[in-house]
Order: structure tokens, then C-alpha cells, then sequence
């Protein structure tokens, strides 16, 4: 029997948190072909929502959304999942608020449009640091 336990096949499950639906359905797309397993929540109440129900390795979450303020749902995120790693994106001239999102716990953030290796690097090391405190 296969051991499916094995790092080197374990898919990361992503969940992306945006409004934008072009801008995730693109970025889900590029994530998946990388190897990632990755849902969607174009508000932040349905990132809440899919969140009761699945486990996830990690979250990209939009900083500036129609529903909630990116910020919001990082306090409601951490207190529902306090280990969950969180890479905050935000839009240029938003760096402020990204900052304040890592005060509440966010692990990092980049600016949108951000390099998908660049995204990839900062989810790896964002759940690497995860482990290394459990």
C-alpha cells in the first residue's frame, strides 16, 4: 500500500480570498498547475464560511475587499485557526495596512500583481515557520 503521507506528494491546500474573480480564477489556475490544491472565496465571509469546513496549509487574503475589510477577516481567521499562516496582498499605496495586518497576526505580505514565485516562496516559508512551532 502506497504511503500518501509522503512530503514530497502532499499537495499544500491553498485557500484564495478575493473579490476580484478574474484576478483568482487566474491566480487559482497558476497555483493548481504548481502543485497546490487550492479553493476559492471571492468575500470574506465566504473564506469564513468554507474555513468552518476545510483545513487549509495557508491563506492568501486580499487586503481591500467589497464585504470585509481584508483586516476583519484576518481577526476572525486567527481566532478561528490561530496556527493558520496568512500572506496578506494588498495594492500599491496600501503597504500601511498590510503592515498593521501583520500586528494581527498575518505572516507577510506582497503587492498586487505579485510574482507567482515570489507568492509561492513567501507560502512555503510562511508554513515552514508553522511547523517549526508546533
Amino acid at each position: 500500500m502506497p504511503d500518501s503521507d509522503q512530503p514530497s506528494t502532499k499537495r499544500m491546500r491553498l485557500l484564495l480570498v478575493d473579490d476580484e474573480e478574474s484576478y483568482v480564477n487566474v491566480l487559482s489556475k497558476r497555483m493548481t498547475k504548481r502543485n497546490f490544491e487550492v479553493s476559492s472565496a471571492l468575500s470574506g465571509a465566504q473564506a469564513i464560511r468554507i474555513l468552518r469546513k476545510q483545513d487549509f496549509d495557508a491563506v492568501v487574503l486580499d487586503l481591500k475587499m467589497e464585504d470585509m475589510d481584508g483586516i476583519e477577516v484576518l481577526k476572525i481567521l486567527k481566532t478561528m485557526a490561530p496556527e493558520l499562516p496568512v500572506i496578506m496582498l494588498t495594492g500599491h499605496g496600501s503597504e500601511t495596512a498590510a503592515r498593521e495586518g501583520i500586528t494581527f497576526g498575518a505572516f507577510d505580505y506582497l503587492t498586487k500583481p505579485c510574482d507567482l514565485d515570489e507568492l509561492i516562496e513567501k507560502i512555503q516559508a510562511a508554513c515552514a515557520a508553522g511547523d517549526a512551532t508546533r
